[in-house]
């Protein structure tokens, strides 16, 4: 076995070289975490040269979270058998494809079939590599997790102006060209670099007991379903704000450009939120920090619909960034929590995949409640239903939890 591949030892569990894997994917996620976000801010843009509705132009947001969904599991599947460094180097190959392909679209129906592939290639670098880091962490593992997660958010923070701008100077044809270059340039030399399996101790892992029947009394099978629908129903409530905010302030007189200002503030504040939600999880659990990450969700989409200034939405959008960015976090170290190691990769990639379609649906939807309404004030009052739901799951998880603490 090469020296590059075999698992590393115990001792660097926690130690610099988990701390180095981390930062380097904080990168590469940072890097094709630009698929999740580039197809919001071009999307007036889109609008306007294929003469589209706000409902069908959207519809590429949702084929790429769709392909995203579906992608994150087979990617996490993958990276259980094989290591991380596949997975990453074909989405990287995906990535870069997708986006000439959509650069080239003559039509809206090829745009939106060429954002299937930027979601399969941006999948590898969430779902997989927050599993990939878990391996590398034990006393750390929610920070560690919660920073990894973060580079999907800094992704957010970065890119969405840099992408307007280049909108603006170049057209949005050619930023599709210019992002295919920068990604196939930079994320393949930086997946190399993991090639060292995780630690044997981490592996070892991989034949202790799952604990979810224990801890809850479900099975694991019961236990993902419920988080499934979970993770469906605060992810529909998050996507209003994240998808149609750039939209939404167009609509409101603001203009496009301090929409994707917003939502770069948004992902700012959600990198805080996501490694505070790691320091929050090692103290109290990924169920309590989750519902805690919804309810103050619910609360910012209600702030939404009470205000309409310029300045007021820059303050909602930044405490709506600061509330929910802990909520996907969570979801991978609840997995952690209560399903075994072996099974990281691809569970991760499940419950992901339930936020991913609940944001594909609820980016769709939204549009679709302003096209029959002709306002975003519907689209709000829908996504805080969907976040009610939500937080009912989880209450309802986190009940049974203590019900199984007290003692018969």
């Amino acid at each position: 076995m090469n020296a590059a591949t075999s698992p590393a030892s115990s001792d660097v569990i926690d130690a610099r070289p988990a701390w180095i894997r981390l930062a380097i994917a904080v990168c590469l996620s940072s890097l094709g975490g630009v698929g999740m976000w580039s197809v919001v801010v071009v999307m007036p843009a889109v609008e306007a040269t294929f003469e589209a509705s706000r409902a069908s132009s959207a519809l590429a947001y949702t084929v790429l979270m769709l392909a995203f969904a579906g992608g994150g599991v087979a990617m996490g599947r993958i990276a259980d058998r094989t290591g991380i460094v596949p997975p990453l180097i074909a989405g990287a190959l995906l990535l870069a494809t997708g986006y000439a392909a959509s650069a080239a679209a003559p039509s809206l129906l090829l745009f939106v079939a060429s954002h299937a592939l930027v979601g399969l290639g941006a999948s590898a670098t969430l779902g997989p590599l927050i599993a990939e880091v878990s391996h590398w962490f034990r006393r750390r593992r929610g920070i560690a997790v919660a920073i990894c997660a973060a580079g999907n958010y800094v992704a957010g923070a970065i890119w969405p102006p840099i992408v307007q701008s280049l909108v603006e100077t170049s057209g949005w044809r050619t930023t599709h060209l210019v992002v295919a270059g920068v990604l196939l340039c930079t994320m393949i030399p930086l997946a190399l670099t993991l090639r060292r399996r995780a630690p044997v101790a981490a592996q070892s892992e991989a034949h202790v007991a799952p604990p979810g029947r224990a801890a809850l009394g479900l099975s694991t099978n019961a236990l993902t379903a419920l988080l499934f629908v979970a993770g469906i129903a605060c992810c529909v409530a998050m996507a209003m704000p994240q998808v149609h905010i750039v939209a939404y302030c167009a609509e409101l007189g603001f203009g496009t450009g301090a929409g994707a200002q917003m939502l770069s503030l948004m992902m700012l504040f959600g990198i805080v939120s996501r490694i505070a939600s790691g320091f929050i999880a090692d103290r109290i659990g990924g169920l309590a920090t989750l519902l805690l990450g919804s309810t103050l969700q619910a609360l910012a989409l209600l702030l939404y619909m009470l205000v309409d200034g310029l300045a007021a939405l820059y303050v909602v959008s930044a405490l709506f960034g600061l509330f929910q960015g802990g909520i996907v976090p969570s979801y991978a170290i609840v997995v952690r929590e209560y399903f075994p190691p072996a099974e990281a990769g691809m569970r991760v990639g499940l419950v992901l995949m339930a936020t991913i379609l609940g944001m594909a649906f609820g980016g769709w939807l939204s549009g679709a409640i302003f096209d029959a309404t002709g306002a975003y004030s519907y689209a709000f009052l829908n996504g805080l239903a969907w976040n009610l739901l939500n937080m009912g799951v989880i209450a309802m998880l986190l009940m049974r939890r203590g019900r199984r603490l007290v003692p018969a």
